[in-house]
């Protein structure tokens, strides 16, 4: 396809090009001759579906992987990095998608992990700790350089992340879905940072699947598609419509409640749930909850971050403690049930965070998927592999992983798919409950879709769903009911009925129009 590019940037603009860059994994061809143009002090927004190709070129951009073919010129010059060492030096730097950061070492350390700041032969900590110090207020994060990563929720997680990124001054800076984990405060913080960055002139390469969010930050877009650059237009020319249209080859809604059937009994019930915090504040997470779910219907829990949404879920599944309150799976109290008795009773969880908790990384596609339901083709301590196997096929099919097979490594898979293999794993052990916390996290809007309409379906058989967002638009699509969560207690009750506005207030989120 040719592309028409009108309103490009001037040459003298351009910082790095990528010209006819491909890239194969086996028969996997994940870009097929893209040319991507980076541009002095301004936002470049990459959008794509999962597998589209997006984090395969950053990687090259950033000396991760190399390409198979293409060429990588940089202020004019034509050049290969072997390695992300030989990118940073030449003052590239990546923010990825999935964390890659030490749970063990504190803030500082992972901050200054691998490029210690020496003096005297030894590591100066106290100039790296004054430095944190800066990041951290820089970023609006009451954080203390010296708490161990593993302390820290998700969304700070991934603050270290990006301040790790900031702080090696580069002149490019790609962020590889860097909001996925943030609350909306942070998000303002950090496109703050992004612009004081864009006017000393650093670049920017963002990827982001919140598209509404991406188009306030963005200056120029670009939309992969299959591995091929589809379209390319400056801000001025693009809408959300647009976006979508380039993507998916068509504009369409997240779907709607299933109907044409009537809900069952009770499946969970949830009375009078307190969960203290895990890290020794004096306060409830989760403060006397109380929720029922009935079979076949479909409940999203929304709410900001800190309001209790994932505690809830977790303690549901079995992941955390509840000082006081009930939880029952039908008539069965599953309080004093593992996790894994709650599997095999029929409660599942997909975790928010896929990597942690949700995927083994030295498993294949296959194994990951087939992990939770082993005891249904292991008999007498063997197991059958054709009964795995077509488990594992028909969960490929059911959540639509794109993969070259089920033998591929689970790393190969763009983080989308990945998520999505979590979710087949789970929908594998056939759970009358589903839970799952923040499952697009990491999604495109083609493969929301795509789990949304499988929920729903799930639903029209009997599964009770509930799943937890912090995205408006994710509330309005397949949920009969709206729980929004506020400080740890419900808020308000709302049907399919409800604006924005109205889930956005009664969570305690400032309205603006």
């Amino acid at each position: 396809m040719i592309l028409a590019y009108d309103n490009l940037p001037t040459v003298d603009e351009v910082v790095l090009e990528a010209r006819n860059i491909a890239k194969s994994f086996g028969n996997t061809h994940a870009l097929k001759g893209v040319n991507f143009d980076i541009h002095r002090g301004q936002v470049t927004t990459l959008f794509g579906e999962n597998g589209a190709g997006k984090s395969t070129l950053m990687k090259i951009l950033s000396g991760v992987i190399t390409p198979t073919s293409g060429e990588i010129v940089l202020d004019g010059e034509s050049i290969l990095f072997n390695n992300a060492n030989e990118a940073r030096a030449k003052g590239i730097s990546i923010i990825h998608q999935e964390l890659s950061l030490a749970p063990n070492m504190n803030v500082r350390d992972n901050i200054f992990m691998g490029r210690e700041i020496i003096k005297g032969g030894q590591v100066d900590f106290a100039e790296e700790e004054r430095q944190a110090r800066e990041l951290m207020a820089e970023l609006e994060e009451d954080i203390d350089p010296l708490t161990p990563l593993e302390e820290l929720r998700l969304g700070q997680q991934q603050i270290i992340e990006i301040a790790r990124a900031i702080s090696q001054k580069s002149r490019i800076l790609i962020m590889d879905e860097p909001t996925s984990a943030l609350s909306a405060a942070e998000v303002e913080v950090l496109f703050k940072v992004i612009r004081d960055l864009t006017t000393k002139g650093v670049s920017i390469v963002y990827i982001s699947h919140h598209l509404e969010e991406a188009l306030t930050i963005t200056d120029h877009a670009v939309v992969l598609r299959d591995g091929t650059m589809t379209a390319y237009a400056p801000r001025k020319d693009i809408n959300l419509e647009w976006i979508v249209r380039n993507m998916v080859g068509e504009n369409f809604d997240l779907g709607s409640p299933p109907t044409g059937y009537e809900f069952g009994n009770t499946a969970l019930h949830v009375k009078n749930l307190v969960i203290k915090d895990s890290g020794g504040g004096d306060y409830n997470v989760v403060d006397n909850l109380s929720i029922d779910v009935k079979a076949g219907e479909i409940v999203c829990v929304y709410g900001l971050m800190g309001a209790g949404r994932s505690e809830f879920m977790e303690c549901a599944a079995g992941r955390l403690r509840a000082q006081q309150g009930h939880i029952l799976l039908g008539d069965e109290d599953v309080n004093k049930l593992s996790i894994a008795e709650r599997i095999q009773a029929g409660l599942a969880l997909v975790p928010e965070d896929r990597q942690k908790d949700g995927l083994v990384q030295t498993m294949t596609v296959g194994q990951n998927l087939s992990l939770a339901s082993i005891g249904e083709f292991t008999h007498k301590l063997l197991t059958s592999k054709a009964d795995e196997d077509s488990l594992i096929d028909e969960s490929i099919r059911a959540v639509t992983v794109k993969t070259s097979g089920a033998e591929a490594a689970i790393g190969s898979l763009s983080g989308g798919n990945q998520q999505k293999v979590v979710i087949g794993k789970m929908l594998a052990t056939a759970p009358k409950v589903l839970l799952l916390d923040e499952p697009s996290r990491g999604i495109d809007i083609g493969a929301k879709a795509e789990v949304f309409k499988l929920l729903a379906e799930r639903a029209k058989q009997g599964l009770a769903v509930v799943y937890s967002t912090s995205e408006v638009a994710e509330c309005l699509s397949i949920a009969h009911r709206i729980i929004v969560m506020h400080k740890g207690k419900i808020s308000a009750e709302f049907d399919h009925t409800a604006s924005k506005e109205q889930i956005m207030a009664a969570s305690g989120e400032s309205v603006t129009h």
